[in-house]
């Protein structure tokens, strides 16, 4: 009776998991080893069809084991393209039995992965001369490339990759040849030289590269002339800051005519704030619609230093609505910041659409503002200039506050007030739609570019809650990314941080905790930062070209370990690093971070003249050793107040150290008198007689 009862228990065992098992296999057919990842963008393909691998040891040696051809996609979870592909290939059958048969497919996220994206993203503009994502790449068993390109329609793919099948099985050695010379070609493109002649900085050399650079500059809707256009802000970074310190007005105009059109544009989220990653046409109208944090982190910092200068409360409103967009969509309870927002939501069909949940019909916009129409309509181009495609209307501003109030017979306080009726009305009924998919997982190189944004916010605008995310978000990396041995980890998910860090995450972090020493005098952020560019001197250091690798000396070698220069969107991991280097020579009395700074400028400064736009961070660099750069060390019980008093001024070419205190900094060091507060303004280690007013500091500058 026992026996038969436990033989029916066995069975009923038996049958529930086989019911579950079922149950689950219904609701995804396909699941493959990206189920045991964190990143969201590869867990958007465990369920295709394709058997797709993560990167990593083990894959790798199983493409050896089996004598099979890689084939590496790389992507991210935000991009459109990426999903269409997908949609289209990875979650076809037959496609997937192509490349299950005879590739070992690996799937990359290129945001975790920046060192497998940089190589084979060379290898692609080497082939090609273009690059972009999806990133596509089929190498050999070892890593080596052999063939690539980005978005592939279906046919074409498994065409593709038929004929590197039949060819791999009847030549291989002509790819083995292939890769032999394109892997010489990819360890070529970022090597840099030690530049032996003797360090020169001068401002003809600079301006005669602005001469080249202006060319190209769009005096109609700011930016340069490109039909597709990303903000850069690094690059409008350096131009503001040059133009304010030769008082070049032609050029301020420019940089301000950008600002406007960027802040006016499709490309800033009117209802919700925020940029998204850059526009498809020259007027900054529609935009590829996925949001970034970096972009956003970045150009907080940018519009803060514009606002400084012009005092223009559309560059306050443009900080102060970013920040609010970073609050509410981008930030984790923990003070951490997520990746990204996808350019693609569901539309009223239901069905995945690039820019369906920011986009408006005019049937729409009339039911929900009534006799405001017209006025909204003509504020934001409901009209032939803000038509998108189909019924749809992307936001877009053409005019100020003052024209638009004024044709209207209305005041600009009214205007005001009915601007924010308006976007709450919008914002309600939009957040109703499906929302675009969130990258959670917290990178900490971007991190580092959102908190130094608030940093420069709170340092602008004196808004207190700023700085609160900042420091939240510091001591977040500070507790979770910085490991015992001194070294930082890339990548935070799920309560995991992982991911040995690469040089981006340093020179970004080093940043940060640099502004956040300037506005708090907190010293803990400042030796953390010291502390963390010793670690890259001993993991990262190239004791040949004095630059710095972009991978540690600790991590699994690839096929080539490449040193990251040139500026891109985010500025080159070395230019920020060389920046840091510069200012840490300052605060400590380095003289081995001074010298290397400048080695590491001399080394770029030969490509410097040929694409400016490129080397931005350098040329801004640069401008430290071309105009005098001033230290200003405030010491006594009133230091925190007259620094924030310095800071509602432009002063780009200085430093800032102080204490309330006694200290031991060099430049602090004997200088605290307790009967009142003191400013002393240094230059070329020669310091002006110490001052009490903020004024007098100013006038010495």
């Amino acid at each position: 009776m026992q026996k038969t009862f436990s033989l029916l228990l066995l069975l009923a065992i038996l049958l529930f998991s086989c019911k579950s098992e079922t149950s689950k296999d219904m609701t995804h057919p396909y699941t493959n080893d990206l189920i045991h990842e964190t990143s969201p963008y590869l867990l958007q393909h465990a369920h295709n069809p394709v058997n797709w691998n993560a990167w990593n040891d083990k894959t790798l040696a199983k493409a050896t084991d089996e004598n099979k051809l890689l084939l590496i996609s790389v992507g991210y979870a935000s991009c459109h393209w990426c999903h269409v592909m997908e949609h289209e290939s990875f979650e076809d059958t037959l496609v997937a039995q192509v490349m299950n048969e005879n590739f070992v497919n690996v799937k990359v996220d290129r945001e975790e992965r920046p060192d497998v994206d940089q190589i084979y993203m060379n290898a692609v503009q080497l082939m090609t001369g273009s690059g972009g994502w999806p990133l596509n790449v089929v190498a050999l068993p070892d890593g080596r490339p052999v063939w690539g390109g980005t978005y592939f329609k279906k046919e074409q793919w498994m065409d593709i990759l038929k004929q590197l099948t039949k060819l791999y099985k009847e030549d291989p050695n002509k790819l083995h040849e292939y890769a032999d010379k394109l892997s010489q070609g990819i360890k070529s493109l970022d090597v840099v030289s030690l530049n032996t002649d003797e360090p020169v900085f001068e401002r003809a050399f600079i301006e005669n590269a602005l001469t080249n650079w202006e060319k190209n500059f769009d005096h109609a809707f700011g930016g340069m002339k490109q039909t597709q256009k990303f903000m850069m802000p690094n690059n409008y970074h350096f131009l503001m800051r040059h133009a304010y310190q030769n008082n070049d007005k032609e050029l301020q105009d420019f940089v301000n005519l950008t600002l406007t059109k960027m802040t006016y544009g499709g490309v800033f989220d009117q209802i919700g704030g925020g940029f998204s990653r850059y526009s498809v046409d020259e007027k900054w109208h529609v935009p590829h619609f996925e949001k970034m944090l970096y972009d956003n982190g970045l150009l907080v910092s940018l519009y803060a230093d514009a606002y400084l200068i012009t005092k223009n409360e559309l560059y306050k409103n443009v900080i102060n609505e970013t920040l609010e967009f970073i609050k509410n969509e981008m930030t984790a309870n923990n003070g951490a910041f997520y990746s990204s927002l996808d350019a693609d939501s569901n539309n009223a069909e239901g069905t995945l659409e690039e820019g369906a949940f920011y986009v408006w019909t005019q049937e729409e916009l009339k039911a929900l503002l009534a006799n405001d129409f017209d006025l909204f309509a003509d504020y934001y181009n409901v009209n032939d200039f803000g038509h998108w495609e189909h019924n749809n209307y992307v936001l877009i501003r053409n005019e100020s506050d003052a024209a638009i109030a004024e044709k209207h017979n209305i005041t600009e306080a009214e205007l005001a007030t009915k601007k924010e009726q308006w976007k709450t009305k919008l914002l309600a009924t939009r957040n109703k739609r499906p929302k675009p998919r969130l990258d959670d997982k917290t990178l900490t190189s971007w991190n580092a570019l959102m908190l130094k944004g608030y940093v420069d916010a709170y340092r602008v605008l004196g808004n207190k809650t700023y700085l609160e995310a900042a420091e939240k978000n510091a001591n977040f990396i500070v507790n979770s990314q910085l490991r015992e041995d001194g070294g930082l980890n890339h990548n935070y998910k799920d309560g995991k941080s992982t991911i040995n860090g690469y040089l981006e995450d340093y020179a970004a972090t080093i940043d940060a905790f640099l502004a956040l020493y300037e506005n708090t005098l907190d010293k803990k952020w400042l030796t953390t930062a010291r502390d963390l560019a010793n670690y890259t001197f001993d993991h990262f250091y190239d004791d040949t070209s004095k630059m710095f690798f972009f991978t540690s000396n600790s991590d699994a070698s690839l096929v080539s370990r490449s040193i990251e220069y040139r500026d891109n969107v985010i500025p080159a991991s070395n230019s920020i690093m060389a920046k840091n280097l510069f200012k840490l020579s300052h605060y400590f009395d380095n003289e081995h971070f001074s010298k290397t700074a400048m080695t590491m400028l001399n080394n770029v400064k030969p490509e410097m003249s040929e694409y400016p736009s490129g080397y931005s961070n350098w040329f801004d660099l640069m401008l430290n050793y071309t105009n005098p750069f001033y230290e200003v060390a405030v010491v006594g019980a009133d230091a925190k107040q007259k620094i924030d008093e310095l800071n509602t001024h432009y002063l780009p070419n200085k430093l800032l150290v102080g204490s309330t205190t006694e200290n031991n900094l060099p430049l602090l060091a004997n200088r605290y008198n307790p009967q009142d507060t003191f400013i002393y303004v240094c230059v070329n280690k020669a310091c002006k007689l110490p001052v009490t007013k903020v004024e007098d500091a100013l006038d010495l500058m």
